[in-house]
């Protein structure tokens, strides 16, 4: 586990950006946090990361928005599945996008938490008086070398 404390929006996009640099093919970035905690803003970075051209902005009204770059990225949103049933989740097409080439983010993922696939990386995000707390949580081996990785890089903080 990673913790780092960042004091804009700007230093939580450039750390979704180190992140997404650094991300392999079929991967999922599970984003935890209350409302306005910064989980498109680090999607946003994330997708910078990854070279992605297009403007990335909240799904909501999609649950599903498709962004291409050097890795495809799926940005989904689950607050909108009412109750994630099986069903929603297999209408969503979750299993598929999980199992793709590209890289999955999904935005409360708390929702969908029985689906996600347990090798992932967790990204949990809330408000600190003097800035916004990003706790990165490796859920297997592979991400344990990414977060190693970012260790060494320069630090996101201020």
């Amino acid at each position: 586990m990673t913790t780092i404390l960042s004091r804009s929006t700007e230093a939580t996009e450039e750390l979704g950006a180190r992140v997404g640099a650094q991300l392999g093919a079929s991967a999922t970035v599970a984003l935890f946090g209350e409302l306005g905690a910064g989980k498109t803003v680090f999607v946003k970075g994330l997708a910078r990361g990854l070279g992605v051209a297009a403007t990335v902005t909240s799904p909501t009204f999609v649950l599903v928005a498709h962004h291409r770059g050097r890795l495809d990225l799926y940005h989904v949103d689950a607050y909108r599945l009412e109750h994630a049933t099986p069903d929603e989740v297999r209408e969503v097409g979750l299993p598929e996008l999980f199992a793709s080439e590209g890289i999955c983010a999904v935005e409360w993922a708390e929702l969908v938490a029985p689906w996600l696939p347990a090798e992932r990386l967790d990204i949990r995000l809330w408000h600190e008086p003097d800035g916004r707390k990003i706790e990165l949580v490796a859920q297997g081996p592979r991400f344990e070398r990414l977060l190693e990785e970012l260790r060494t890089d320069a630090p996101a903080g201020d």
